[in-house]
């Protein structure tokens, strides 16, 4: 995924340098009225692409998956899937940034169009430290220890009861079951928070709405 690493790349280059040098691109209440209505129509499609899948794989996909797949299979797909996931929003995230940054300058902006930008922003370093970081690091855990596991004749049930009494007895299969579990710890809450800012945002743009 390395064109699309440097694609996500140029984006959140792009969202930063709208937050703090928006002249550049002309952004502002004299902006034109079709520039505003494309930045309004990329900020809303961007982070309800965002807000959308988050709900999914944290909330619905991700459960269903691990109750009924068996275990080795479960995280075979999401090995694959976890990445383009969080290569996903993180872009939606950036798009996001710079298309509200483009709206709301900061140096004219009120206090809550600040907070809103910041929790924009907090999804966004959220996603990408997922992405970047705590996702990789979790891959490669889990590789190892699907190797212990597979010499121990388990993974392919469903569920974990097999691998939690495999390591009473397994100091390796152990040891790489907490470290696992911190490093996949961090990747969740990274997740959650990012969730919970974008959730954030949707009240402050239900809050804008007018039926």
């Amino acid at each position: 995924m390395a064109w699309s690493t440097r694609f996500l790349t140029a984006v959140a280059f792009l969202a930063v340098g709208v937050v703090f040098a928006p002249d550049v691109l002309g952004s502002g209440p004299e902006s034109p009225a079709a520039a505003v209505s494309a930045a309004k129509l990329c900020h809303l499609l961007a982070f309800a692409t965002a807000w959308g899948a988050a709900l999914w794989v944290t909330f619905i996909g991700g459960i269903i998956m691990f109750k009924y797949l068996p275990r080795h299979q479960f995280g075979n797909l999401q090995r694959k899937m976890f990445p383009a996931y969080f290569m996903v929003v993180s872009v939606c995230a950036a798009v996001s940034v710079a298309a509200f940054a483009y709206l709301h300058p900061w140096r004219s902006a009120s206090s809550i169009e600040r907070y809103q930008l910041g929790f924009l922003l907090s999804a966004l370093g959220f996603d990408l430290s997922n992405l970047l970081v705590f996702t990789p690091m979790t891959i490669e855990m889990m590789k190892k220890r699907h190797k212990i596991e597979r010499e121990l004749n388990i993974g392919q049930e469903v569920g974990g009861a097999k691998n939690k009494e495999a390591a009473k007895t397994n100091p390796q299969l152990a040891a790489m079951n907490k470290k696992f579990g911190m490093i996949h710890g961090f990747s969740s809450l990274a997740n959650i928070t990012a969730f919970g800012s974008l959730a954030m945002h949707s009240w402050y743009l239900a809050g804008k709405l007018h039926f």
